[in-house]
C-alpha cells in the first residue's frame, strides 16, 4: 500500500520560556492510500493538533510532514492552501457555513473562488453529492431550518467536492445523536470504500470501531495502536468491546 501521508517525529510547541510544552513530542505516523483512521485521546492529549499538523492547516515546530510525495514544510502558504482546497477535504464537529446563504451555495462555495467559469459543473457535482448522501432535497433550505445530522451531511458534500485523496474529521459525529451518527459513519465507510483515506479524531468508541486503525494518544505522545478487520456491518459490539478494552489499557 503506497503511503500517502506520512509525519515524521513531529513536533509542536506552544508557549515559551518555563511555560512553553510539547503538544505534539515527537509523533511518527503513516498512513497508506484509502485508509481508514481514527485519533482517540483525551482531550489535551495533541490529537486536533496532530490533524492540523499533518495536514498543513498548522505550522510545526520540528519534524517533517510529507502527504502524496510532498514535503510541506517546504510549500508556501499560497501553495498549501491550493494542496487543501484540492486534494484534502475537511469535516468539523460544527460545520461553517454561512447564515446568508442557503445549503446548495455553501456547499459549492469554496470550490467556485477562482473558477467560476466552471460554475454549471461544480453545481452539478453538489447536486450529485447531495443525492448520495440523502439530502438532495434540501439544496433551497436555510442552514437554520435543517438538523444537525442533515447540516453534517452538507458539510461532507462539501468536502467531496473536489474529489479528494484524503479526508480529515475532527469529532465529526460529536454534536450528533446515536442513530445521527451512525447514519454519517455509514458515509463515511462509503467514501473510503470508494478509495478516498480517512482520518478522524473522535471520543467516541463506536466511531473508532467502524475504522481499521485507532491510535491513541496520550500527552502528545501515539501511545498505542489497534488495528481492526475491516467493518462488514456485523459484529459491533465486538469491534467496540475492544477498543473499549484498548483506551482502558492506555488510560484514556
Amino acid at each position: 500500500m503506497k503511503k500517502i501521508l506520512i509525519g515524521d517525529h513531529i513536533v509542536k510547541s506552544f508557549g515559551e520560556g518555563d511555560e512553553k510544552r510539547n503538544v505534539l513530542d515527537g509523533v511518527s505516523v503513516e498512513m497508506g492510500e484509502g485508509e481508514f483512521v481514527a485519533v482517540m485521546g483525551p482531550s489535551g492529549s495533541g490529537k486536533s493538533t496532530l490533524m492540523f499538523a499533518l495536514s498543513g492547516t498548522d505550522s510545526i515546530n520540528n519534524g517533517k510532514v510529507v502527504f502524496d510525495d510532498r514535503e510541506l514544510s517546504s510549500a508556501s502558504e499560497n501553495e498549501l492552501s491550493d494542496l487543501r482546497r484540492t486534494a484534502m477535504g475537511f469535516v468539523f464537529q460544527q460545520p461553517t457555513m454561512l447564515k446568508s446563504l442557503n445549503i446548495l451555495d455553501n456547499i459549492i462555495l469554496p470550490s467556485m473562488r477562482g473558477n467560476r467559469k466552471n460554475a454549471a459543473k461544480i453545481t452539478e457535482k453538489a447536486r450529485a453529492n447531495m443525492k448520495r448522501v440523502g439530502i438532495a432535497e434540501l439544496e433551497k433550505r436555510d442552514i437554520t431550518q435543517v438538523s444537525g445530522g442533515q447540516l453534517q451531511r452538507a458539510g461532507i458534500c462539501r468536502a467531496l467536492m473536489n474529489s479528494p485523496k484524503i479526508i480529515f474529521g475532527d469529532e465529526p459525529t460529536g454534536a450528533l445523536n446515536s442513530q445521527s451518527a451512525q447514519e454519517i459513519m455509514d458515509i463515511f465507510s462509503e467514501i473510503n470504500a470508494d478509495g478516498t483515506a480517512i482520518m478522524l479524531v473522535t471520543h467516541d468508541a463506536k466511531v473508532a470501531a467502524r475504522t481499521e486503525r485507532v491510535m491513541f494518544m496520550r500527552d502528545g505522545k501515539i501511545v498505542s495502536e489497534l488495528k481492526l478487520p475491516k467493518f462488514d456491518g456485523t459484529d459491533m459490539d465486538g469491534r467496540v468491546e475492544e477498543v473499549t478494552k484498548k483506551m482502558w489499557e492506555v488510560g484514556i
